[in-house]
């Protein structure tokens, strides 16, 4: 084997090997990552879900004969005053 065969040969495996390292460590992270995802962030979005039920319960309370009046003009011209 020549001195360009030699070398060849090294760097062909020193570049499967890099190849084989890489990919080991790339999906190794993205295995990660997907079980990162599973899990989720349950507090934070428990926490949003009742803070939107409690501003809509307010918002409900305190306007609930202009939403009503809102409402019925809405509807009225979409369906026209005679229709019920």
């Amino acid at each position: 084997m020549n001195f360009i065969q030699s070398l060849t040969a090294n760097v062909t495996a020193n570049v499967t090997a890099s190849i084989t390292v890489f990919t080991h460590v790339v999906l190794g992270g993205l295995e990660r990552r997907a079980g990162d995802r599973e899990r989720g962030d349950v507090p934070g979005w428990v926490l949003i879900t009742l803070m939107t039920a409690g501003l809509v319960t307010i918002l409900w309370t305190l306007a609930a004969d202009q939403l009503r009046t809102l409402f019925s003009a809405a509807m009225t011209s979409v369906t026209g005053p005679g229709a019920r």
